[in-house]
């Protein structure tokens, strides 16, 4: 990855930014020109709490280009609890104690190492949502 793609993309890796429709106030992820919903632009910035819930998961045996070394690894459709759906991995969790409906909330991580100078690229995970007290 080229340093200046890195740096564009920095503020989407380290929070969960989408868009929330003006029209009918549906949040996007990921940011969209268009409403998924009712069709209208959609425009306004908008930062997710990072807080949802597993909605499905599964484990990545055979992994792409650039994370064979972490395999195997979970990976998870988090309904996040502004509605969208996205796609993490898991992070501080055995796959034993996992399931449908558990609450997990977005962490900072390292994803990989890129390139032969090994930029270290980091990206958003999730990990079970902490007690509060």
């Amino acid at each position: 990855m080229e340093v200046s793609r890195h740096w564009r993309l920095n503020e989407q890796r380290y929070a969960l930014i989408g868009e929330t429709c003006d029209s009918c106030g549906t949040k996007l992820f990921p940011p969209r020109d268009v409403c998924l919903e009712c069709e209208a632009p959609a425009k306004e910035l908008y930062t997710f709490t990072g807080v949802g819930e597993i909605y499905s998961y599964t484990t990545v045996y055979e992994a792409p280009a650039g994370f064979a070394e972490y395999a195997p690894y979970t990976v998870a459709l988090v309904k996040l609890e502004e509605g969208p759906v996205v796609t993490a991995q898991l992070t501080d969790v055995a796959k034993a104690d996992l399931h449908i409906g558990m609450k997990v909330e977005m962490v900072t991580r390292k994803l990989r190492t890129d390139g032969s100078e090994g930029m270290i690229i980091y990206g958003y995970k999730f990990r079970p949502q902490l007690e509060m007290a």
